[in-house]
């Protein structure tokens, strides 16, 4: 079993192109200024990158406990066309982000929706884009509904509601417009089930099992000791599910250890720190539209760890960074865990083609709104 796992892990990483291009930038940033690896090496975020393993476990071992299938199930049967099930997810992806954080909540809703497909022939992809939008869109008027939020509330000296107040404007133009592109993208048409559905098969002991782990998890990510909480859980894993470890794309793992080594490397690296002691003399709209390009490249935690420092106080960082994890996929992480789980090649291209014009109009609402002091 061993050798299979680690003969599947060597796969995964000969396939997975974005992990081969981020160990390309990260090596050429290495040889041109070595000085700067083991700053680059203490810039990755462990205690992220704990908290994303431990939510992918826990998730897979609730999906193949047959439970989220049901579900899945369950709701087609109240919900008998595209869009009211469309804008359901959308609006569920949208308000459940506000909440729990927006990658958690992905991790709830995409295994839920690729559940789906076993028994329709419903467009699960396109389903999947929404849902990363919509937990882009909703996780933006909470102090808590993304880590770029957590970190610009805990260093603005403003009260939870406050910070609300100052985000709902966006907010509210962002969940509009979701909702409308919702209702265009997807025909009325009636979910055409298969004549012959077998449900899922379940676990009930599997489920409970990952409930209490996934509630001492939560536990330890509130206790800020993710690692010691995922360590805990792979030997449970090893223990109670071994076959689940088999699922799990480790890969992805790496591609965020990767970007935060690789965002390291540019922090550190002369050319860039020039520019970011510059920034303070510019104009305002220099610094927001730079703030929302830098999130396009970088993804936006790490645009608001960077930038915090140099840029516009009050909403205007957290309006920047936060429309930009729009566009590009690498905007945010919530984009790439979401394309990640899909597992359509074709997926990502068309995710632009939705993701684009959301980031365009973001930016334009979110200057407008800040402009006019709404």
């Amino acid at each position: 079993m061993i050798n299979a796992y680690f003969s599947k892990l060597g796969r995964l990483f000969q396939q997975d192109r974005l992990l081969q291009v981020l160990v390309a930038i990260g090596l050429a940033f290495s040889l041109v200024e070595p000085g700067g690896i083991r700053l680059s090496i203490e810039s990755i975020d462990w205690k992220t990158i704990s908290s994303l393993a431990g939510l992918m476990l826990l998730t897979k071992g609730i999906e193949t406990s047959g439970y989220l299938s049901r579900l899945g199930l369950s709701i087609v049967h109240r919900l008998h066309h595209e869009r009211p099930l469309a804008v359901f997810l959308v609006l569920f992806s949208a308000f459940g982000s506000m909440l729990v954080t927006n990658d958690i909540m992905l991790f709830i809703i995409v295994p839920l929706t690729l559940g789906l497909r076993k028994y329709s022939l419903l467009p699960i992809g396109r389903l999947i884009i929404f849902e990363a939008l919509a937990v882009n869109a909703g996780s933006l008027l909470t102090p808590i509904g993304n880590p770029q939020n957590i970190f610009l509330w805990q260093h603005s000296n403003v009260s939870f509601f406050h910070f609300i107040g100052q985000m709902l404007p966006l907010e509210t133009g962002l969940l509009v417009l979701l909702v409308l592109v919702t209702v265009f993208s997807f025909p009325n048409l009636k979910i055409e089930m298969e004549a012959e559905i077998t449900p899922a098969l379940t676990n009930m002991p599997q489920l409970y099992r990952c409930l209490v782990l996934y509630l001492g998890f939560v536990l330890a990510m509130d206790w800020n000791v993710p690692g010691w909480g995922l360590l805990i859980l792979m030997l449970a894993f090893i223990w109670m599910l071994p076959e689940v470890l088999m699922d799990i794309d480790w890969s992805l793992m790496a591609v965020f250890i990767m970007m935060f080594y690789d965002v390291g490397q540019m922090i550190h690296s002369g050319w860039l720190s020039s520019w970011l002691v510059s920034l303070p003399r510019h104009s305002d709209g220099y610094q927001f539209f730079s703030a929302v390009l830098a999130s396009q490249f970088i993804s936006n935690v790490p645009a608001a760890l960077l930038l915090q420092k140099f840029i516009l106080k009050g909403p205007w960082l957290a309006y920047a960074v936060n429309v930009g994890g729009f566009g590009f996929f690498l905007g945010s992480l919530a984009n790439l865990i979401a394309l990640r789980m899909a597992r359509e090649r074709a997926i990502w291209l068309r995710f632009h083609l939705f993701s684009f014009p959301f980031l365009v109009i973001g930016a334009g609402l979110a200057w407008v709104i800040l402009g006019t002091g709404i």
